[in-house]
């Protein structure tokens, strides 16, 4: 039996998969990632990447920070993936418990996945710092420069930054659906951002999935290893 066929079986016979998944879920929608050679990280701005989006410096340089923001991480266009879509199929078959996601694009969402647990929260999601209005992304992407609310104050994404803490309440559920699943499927992340990429620890079964394109630091922990497209396995579940 081949690795599809494998991984196949293993859905076909359980009904409690989480399904925990980064940037490389998107990236067949067009929405890069950070580390690859034509990722976020690398693309030249006056700041690396991580320094426009840490706490620190959305505080001291507010407008530079948003004009990275609106053109670099806000993908209206971005529609959801065979990944995308298979997910919220296995859920609505009542195989898939949970998607935990590294993403903040909503796409899963869109698919019609329900239980999705954002670590690094979400570009639809968007608060007023002062009296905390909310506004959603076209708010923010019709907004010229620095997003302000009409009592004055500035309408922070509900976006975690570097510097920031993640949610513990996200966290702690992630952890509760991981350390329950039968089949733990690991798709689209180099597993080298932590604290998510410790969330593996938890989990206590015999059928640990990991789908990336690129060798991980976690292969040798996986019970299956593809390393192929993440939309390009997942389409299987949608025939």
């Amino acid at each position: 039996m081949n690795e599809l066929e494998t991984l196949k079986s293993w859905v076909e016979e359980s009904n409690n998969i989480v399904f925990f998944g980064g940037a490389g879920v998107s990236t067949e929608s067009n929405v890069p990632d950070f580390r690859s050679a034509d990722g976020l990280y690398n693309m030249k701005y006056a700041y690396p990447p991580e320094t426009i989006i840490s706490h620190s410096f959305y505080m001291r340089n507010t407008e530079e920070f948003f004009r990275f923001y609106k053109d670099r991480m806000l993908y209206p266009e971005a529609k959801p993936n065979a990944a995308h879509l298979a997910l919220a199929k296995l859920e609505q078959e009542g195989k898939l418990k949970a998607v935990i996601t590294q993403n903040i694009d909503g796409l899963h969402q869109a698919a019609g996945s329900k239980e999705v647990l954002e670590l690094h929260g979400s570009v639809h999601r968007n608060y007023c710092s002062r009296c905390g209005e909310f506004y959603d992304m076209n708010d923010i992407l019709e907004k010229e420069g620095v997003p302000y609310c009409s009592c004055g104050g500035v309408i922070k994404p509900d976006v975690v930054l570097y510097e920031e803490s993640l949610d513990s309440d996200v966290i702690s559920k992630s952890l509760r659906y991981i350390s329950e699943a039968d089949v733990l499927i690991i798709g689209g992340t180099s597993l080298t951002v932590y604290p998510a990429a410790g969330f593996i620890d938890y989990y206590r079964g015999n059928k640990l999935v990991l789908i990336n394109k690129s060798v991980t630091p976690m292969d040798r922990q996986a019970n299956l290893v593809i390393n192929q497209p993440i939309g390009q396995v997942m389409s299987m579940f949608l025939s």
